[in-house]
């Protein structure tokens, strides 16, 4: 049996959206969650960069298309936060596009929409 990837790293991160959800519950735009997180990261001491943007590379060479990841976390793990009433495979693959322009292995999904907390993890 393999190990977790970032496992440590991930427990962290997903208990800062816990204590987000926690606090706030479902009903607020993605924008006000990611507000949130960023002041939830700073209080917990978790490095991040916010709304870190990738270049789309085609055959070697960029496209016009640049993709902006919600969140960096650690420097290796890509945060997506969604407010949904529930994740779709749309969802799933646009955060599998993400680690493919970003070249990182483990990205979480996170979901504040739902009437609990929700997450997935997606590993490339």
């Amino acid at each position: 049996m393999s190990e977790i990837l970032y496992k440590d790293e991930s427990y962290k991160i997903i208990g800062c959206c816990l204590e987000v959800y926690n606090e706030m519950g479902p009903g607020f735009l993605e924008v006000v969650y990611k507000d949130a997180l960023e002041i939830e990261f700073q209080m917990n001491n978790i490095p991040y960069t916010r709304e870190k943007q990738y270049e789309v590379i085609y055959k070697g060479k960029p496209t016009h298309r640049k993709y902006n990841a919600d969140f960096v976390i650690f420097e290796t793990i890509l945060l997506e936060v969604k407010a949904f009433k529930r994740l779709t495979d749309e969802n799933l693959m646009q955060t599998l596009n993400y680690l493919k322009v970003s070249k990182l292995k483990l990205g979480l999904l996170a979901n504040f929409g739902e009437s609990s907390f929700n997450s997935k993890r997606v590993v490339f």
